[in-house]
């Protein structure tokens, strides 16, 4: 990735500096921070919620998909000579995909005849402005209820204006405009990938990525959490502290804890021997506040160890590198997975997917051009739900 732009997992820098990112202690609810959040989430008033109390709710992500929605790199300013490895790691994670469900991939006007011709006739490419690949940041969070399928938009703000999102911060908007879907327009900015559901009510999220002034100028943890039970049908918020300032998200969930089954959560943990720094400590906190957290439900939860490979042994490079098993994503079938090349512990990894999603093809792919940019195969995804009653997709 280009060094002139901070990665997913990159300490950040400006012209003029920033300070020494810290663990999250606990964020002010307000800050004279000149970084604001895009117009749409700034002016949509608190009170305009069309999902509160309708019915409507997340669900799991282990639950049938109609489709999943990816999106193609367009930018060398941001990937710089990266961009054509970072492109095939794309094909192949929706190829792997679309052995089991439909793939859409949105690709900008002028490169989807390119994205189409590298991604064959398995992935249907359509036109849509993207920037970057990230569509489970700028796509929307589906919901259904009631009235069927709906998408909210938590108006994406390019994790707080640290990179380039005219496109992105519309994909949401534009996607649900293309297929005829239901928008439910957020007060708050958020992203997909700082949101973990059990479908059963319950949701754990990083304050370090929502309760920050470079998405939330001015809310307080409460309000926040106000606005994801509304929107998302979730009755119990699990806090953790996350990392603020160190990587482009600020410590998404998706890289930290994960459901993989009402009352189960995998979560990151460091290798054997791996010297303490901010990440583990975020992990040990996550583990401590896992120890004596209840659901939606009351039920405790069963905490199951997802090791991260050595870093000695992985096939990829770079000092920003997610060498991380938990960012993984569950479709039709299938858990599409990341190896990283060192075998043992992918082996393990795989074992342990296994092991939590019984029944399901565990997926190898290689992704150490998306990885060496901080990302992973869950970012790169966004699941449609399928309504129940309706057909299956092919799997």
């Amino acid at each position: 990735m280009s060094q002139d732009h901070p990665s997913r997992r990159t300490v950040l820098r400006s012209g003029t500096g920033l300070a020494a990112a810290v663990l999250l202690a606990g964020c002010s609810s307000s800050s004279d921070s000149t970084d604001q959040p895009t117009d749409r989430a700034a002016t949509a008033p608190a009170s305009a919620s069309p999902a509160a109390g309708t019915g409507y709710a997340m669900p799991a992500e282990w639950l049938p998909h109609e489709r999943t929605f990816m999106a193609w790199p367009a930018l060398t300013e941001v990937w710089g000579d990266q961009l054509p490895a970072v492109r095939q790691d794309i094909v192949h994670v929706a190829q792997a995909i679309a052995q089991y469900e439909p793939v859409v991939l949105m690709a900008r006007p002028d490169q989807s005849d390119d994205a189409q011709q590298q991604l064959g006739d398995t992935v249907e490419v359509i036109p849509l402005p993207v920037d970057d690949l990230w569509a489970r940041d700028t796509g929307p969070t589906f919901v259904t209820g009631p009235q069927g399928l709906a998408g909210v938009d938590f108006n994406f703000n390019g994790w707080g204006n640290k990179q380039t999102h005219a496109n992105d911060s519309l994909v949401a908007r534009n996607l649900l405009a293309k297929y005829g879907i239901r928008r439910f327009p957020a007060s708050i900015v958020t992203e997909g990938g700082a949101i973990e559901v059990d479908g059963q009510g319950t949701l754990m999220a990083t304050e370090s990525s929502m309760v920050n002034p470079n998405r939330n100028p001015g809310k307080s943890r409460d309000q926040i959490e106000s606005e994801l039970r509304a929107r998302l049908g979730v009755t119990k918020v699990i806090w953790f502290q996350g990392v603020i300032g160190q990587d482009i998200t600020d410590c998404h969930i998706d890289a930290l804890a994960r459901f993989v089954e009402p009352g189960v959560v995998a979560l990151h943990r460091p290798g054997p021997g791996t010297p303490p720094d901010i990440w583990s400590r975020a992990s040990d906190q996550a583990l401590q506040v896992l120890s004596t957290a209840t659901d939606a439900h009351g039920r405790s939860l069963r905490v199951v160890d997802l090791i991260e490979p050595d870093f000695d042994k992985i096939t990829g490079t770079g000092s920003d590198f997610l060498a991380t098993y938990l960012n993984y994503y569950v479709c039709n079938g299938a858990v599409i997975m990341p190896v990283f090349g060192d075998q043992s512990a992918d082996d393990a990894a795989a074992g342990t997917l296994g092991d939590l999603h019984p029944g399901r093809d565990i997926v190898r792919v290689t992704i150490n051009a998306i990885a060496a940019g901080g990302g992973g195969i869950h970012c790169s995804t966004q699941q449609q739900p399928q309504l129940a009653g309706a057909s299956a997709a092919p799997s």
